[in-house]
């Protein structure tokens, strides 16, 4: 049975988690990226030995919720999710945020396609039973930010700025009926109008703190 005290929270997402520089396409550094800062957060007033948590980051680029991507391949959030809980459990919680390539032309987006198929993301989380005592993590849901227009990516995202603005009612919506944590992440941050997509170094640490706010809230500190 898990007894241990260290809590361990896994943030599953696309390139806004892997955080990819909009200003060069690089990687930012472990400093910037909105899980390493949420785990700076999260164990401040902790000595370094001992950590109240663990974060986990777990993104990758172009990844979608449940879609099969016939151009870039093997990006299948749903199908990948299983084997990366039972790789890291046990789970306090599961901070999810996708979506944002499934707004890409060559998947005909919808709204709320889109956010169901997060929603089918979430559900396989709390049905794993990857958290503490074979029990369920629990699940924050995280609405993108709406993409801004820029020439960065309109090749692959066409005009997706009205389309993007339409996710929130519905991810709120389906974490609701889930049961999940929800956050409206375009209530705190911006995207960055370097690239229409991704994110700016402040939004991270804005991100970061919003995140931080709602993991104590559900699973203590």
């Amino acid at each position: 049975m898990y007894t241990g005290q260290l809590k361990t929270i896994l943030c599953y997402g696309d390139s806004n988690t892997w955080g990819y520089n909009p200003h060069n396409g690089s990687r930012y550094d472990h400093k910037t990226r909105w899980p390493m800062v949420l785990k700076r957060l999260l164990n401040q007033g902790c000595h370094e030995d001992d950590p109240a948590f663990w974060v986990v980051e777990e993104g990758q680029n172009s990844r979608t919720s449940c879609r099969e991507d016939p151009i870039e391949g093997d990006r299948n959030g749903l199908r990948q999710l299983i084997p990366i809980l039972e790789s890291h459990k046990p789970l306090d919680m599961v901070v999810v945020m996708l979506g944002t390539n499934d707004l890409k032309l060559r998947f005909n987006p919808v709204p709320y396609d889109i956010a169901w198929g997060v929603q089918r993301v979430v559900a396989a989380i709390q049905d794993s039973r990857t958290g503490p005592n074979e029990q369920s993590p629990q699940v924050l849901m995280i609405c993108p930010p709406p993409t801004v227009d820029a020439p960065g990516f309109k090749h692959i995202f066409g005009e997706t700025q009205e389309l993007s603005k339409k996710l929130a009612h519905w991810y709120r919506a389906f974490a609701l009926e889930r049961g999940a944590a929800f956050l409206d992440a375009g209530k705190v941050i911006q995207t960055s109008k370097a690239d229409g997509i991704h994110l700016d170094p402040e939004a991270h640490r804005k991100l970061a703190e919003a995140v931080a706010e709602i993991v104590r809230t559900c699973v203590g500190s």
